[in-house]
């Protein structure tokens, strides 16, 4: 057979090419050529496109009267992507790309192969066959799942082949689908939000969706915690040994109590019923703790956060350590690998741990741990790579969190290898006052503590646990403890993850990039700085907007993310799916009008941005002739004022060239003339950048 095999992007590619034996070639016993996509290269319509003209009114308007869309109206039809470069200013359709790829599809291949990533969310799956219906391929289409790119792996993903060629019996691409259109419909909480506060005064775009909404809303609702915290003393009642080990009364389940007093007067006056007490039933129990279980790409994200790399940071640094397979598949939803995976990495352990200063001594565990190995799985968890650098140095090409990403990936993964933690725990109460008791642990041996502690260095309370002596008693002295309610923590991305782990919302991966996503560019929703997360005025208003809505409620986002895999293991069908947007709609939207009207309350006064300058510059007009009418339009485009020469060349029809300038700064050239545009429903004359630009 002849394949045409169509991997995820270059660097995939390549790694096929270096696997196979070349672009093209045979391997076992069929024909092939390799060509790469650049990830997405399809995105949906706009939503009055996708629906029939008498009802495209409604769906382009961001008036609240027509929502919630009808989602069977819409065609889900899809478009090519345009992005403008960068570096030259200019516009790039997907269409060229995609037609040669139509194209070279018409070489007598006998299948199309899927080598995009094998991607937990669907993600790979949906992005190939947004090209596969482009090119209008009818064919067979196969898939190519590897767990990673080393050769071994894509030279096995190659030998087992499986028939996907009826997209709606392929499981990860309706998962993928389904994420895809309820992003893509949720955009109407989007103009909800936005709609709502615009008309309050606060002109920015709330961004509301899974994930962000519960982000967004989970830091603003602490920060507030924090403005309103007032510490509140208690008293109480307490031992001390000579050790200093204290003896307390344990809170019941519900957490009441009747010993702890706001006024210290009630504790000195139960104070006065103690007397020195004898500590009796002093009990010694050797306790065993398995390793630490192994971090996901939010773990990672929240350990290095501290260090000064955020989100966006260690994505793209990861994700190119991968790329030349130093470290493992970033997006897997695994927590633990395989036994083949396990085997695979065992005989590397000792140069990895040579590179990353661990004690092989330590190592002498090297039997699969069922807490760790186990068969169900895939991609495997997040660990070091078949290739092991030669030093932490050279990873430096990579990206500045690389070498940082690398010693904690190694350690983490090689505390599995070392023995449990061992220690003392040891209890003892007062005779006199059997109520009053302690307990603590005493370290017998650390063991893979030596290695790595990923709980500790997870812990969003960082503060240093006291070293607790061995001997207690003979003797306690009654005292009167004071203590504070706690005051709340600081948003930070440790504290974030910590959250979103124990309310299994999203996969570590998404948690990740949304965070990565909310915190980039003019309308950012907050800022990460070692590992501090400040919202924006965007960030605040989408918070205030979302207050007791579904769309932030990390229980209901928790059952979307279930939703779309339910849909991939055809227990769902993606109508009923999607149908849960227009619930979350109908649900929020008169909560987040109300909402809107409490903005000011919560934030006070929306600013006032000057643009008085720019509003001077750009309001300066032209008149003239332009075919056979009589126009005006400005005299002023991006940061180019139009010459006299230049003013007369256009009206003529004719193009002209300047320099000029990106959003980001760099210099390019733009050519083109003018014409007759539209804007937001307004028709215009105007300059127009031609679209080689």
């Amino acid at each position: 057979m002849k394949y045409l095999i169509v991997t995820e992007k270059p660097s995939a590619a390549k790694n096929f090419v270096k696997a196979l034996g070349g672009q093209t070639g045979n391997f076992a016993g069929n024909d092939y050529r390799i060509v790469n996509l650049h990830g997405h290269m399809m995105g949906f319509k706009e939503p009055e496109e996708m629906v029939s003209s008498d009802k495209q009114t409604a769906y382009k308007s961001w008036t609240l009267k027509y929502l919630p869309w009808q989602l069977d109206d819409m065609s889900w039809q899809r478009t090519y992507l345009k992005q403008r470069q960068p570096r030259t200013g200019r516009l790039k359709s997907t269409k060229t790309e995609l037609t040669v790829l139509q194209q070279e599809s018409k070489q007598n291949y006998d299948a199309i192969v899927i080598a995009t990533d094998t991607d937990p969310s669907g993600e790979g799956d949906l992005l190939a066959w947004e090209v596969i219906d482009a090119i209008h391929w009818h064919g067979t289409v196969l898939r190519a799942n590897f767990v990673d790119e080393a050769p071994n792996s894509i030279q096995r993903a190659m030998q087992s082949l499986t028939d996907v060629s009826d997209k709606w019996q392929h499981g990860a691409y309706l998962k993928g689908e389904t994420r895809s259109r309820w992003d893509f419909a949720s955009m109407q909480l989007t103009r909800i939000a936005t709609t709502s506060a615009k008309k309050a005064g606060y002109k920015v775009v709330a961004r509301e969706g899974r994930l962000k909404s519960v982000i967004v809303w989970k830091i603003y609702e602490q920060m507030q915690a924090i403005k309103n915290y007032v510490k509140k003393p208690y008293y109480e009642v307490c031992f001390t040994d000579p050790a200093k080990h204290v003896y307390r009364r344990q809170a019941p389940k519900d957490g009441t109590v009747d010993w702890q007093y706001s006024d210290i007067a009630q504790a000195e006056k139960e104070l006065q019923g103690y007397e020195t007490a004898e500590v009796i039933n002093e009990r010694h129990q050797t306790r065993r703790q398995a390793p630490d279980k192994l971090l996901d790409l939010a773990g990672l994200a929240a350990i290095l956060a501290p260090k000064g790399y955020d989100s966006k940071e260690v994505l793209r640094t990861y994700q190119k350590m991968y790329e030349a397979q130093i470290v493992s598949y970033p997006r897997t939803d695994d927590k633990t690998v395989t036994p083949e995976q396990f085997a695979e990495l065992l005989p590397k352990v000792d140069q990895i741990a040579d590179l990353v200063g661990v004690d092989k001594q330590l190592l002498t565990h090297r039997q699969p741990r069922p807490t760790h190995v186990k068969a169900a799985g895939s991609h495997g968890a997040n660990r070091p790579g078949l290739q092991v650098p030669a030093n932490l140095d050279a990873l430096a090409k990579y990206g500045p969190s690389a070498a940082a990403i690398y010693e904690i990936l190694a350690k983490n993964y090689l505390a599995m290898l070392a023995e449990d933690y061992i220690y003392d725990h040891v209890t003892a109460q007062l005779k006199q006052y059997p109520t009053f008791k302690t307990a603590f642990n005493l370290p017998i041996a650390l063991n893979y503590k030596l290695v790595y502690d990923a709980k500790k260095a997870l812990q969003v309370d960082e503060d240093d646990a006291k070293v607790q002596k061995s001997q207690v008693g003979p003797q306690a002295t009654p005292f009167i403890y004071e203590g504070a309610n706690k005051k709340p923590a600081y948003p930070t991305t440790k504290w974030l993850m910590a959250f979103l782990e124990k309310h299994n919302v999203g996969t570590g991966a998404t948690r990740v990039s949304t965070l990565s996503e909310m915190s980039q560019g003019t309308k950012a929703m907050m800022h990460e700085k070692k590992g501090r997360l400040t919202l924006t005025e965007t960030g605040n208003v989408s918070a205030v907007m979302v207050f007791d809505t579904w769309i932030a409620s990390p229980k209901i986002t928790k059952r979307l993310f279930e939703i779309m895999d339910e849909v991939g293991e055809f227990k769902m069908p993606m109508r009923q799916a999607l149908h849960s947007v227009t619930q979350v709609v109908e649900h929020d939207m008169p909560i987040m009008v109300a909402n809107a009207l409490k903005l000011e309350a919560a934030l006070g006064k929306p600013k006032v941005k000057k643009t008085a300058n720019k509003k001077t510059k750009s309001s300066e007009k032209v008149s003239g002739t332009f075919n056979n009418q009589t126009i005006q339009f400005s005299k002023t485009w991006s940061d180019h004022t139009f010459t006299d020469e230049e003013i007369q060349i256009l009206l003529a029809g004719g193009e002209v060239s300047f320099s000029s300038k990106t959003k980001r700064g760099k210099q390019y050239t733009a050519t083109g003339k003018l014409a007759k545009q539209t804007y937001k429903g307004h028709s215009y004359y105007g300059f127009k950048l031609n679209p080689k630009s």
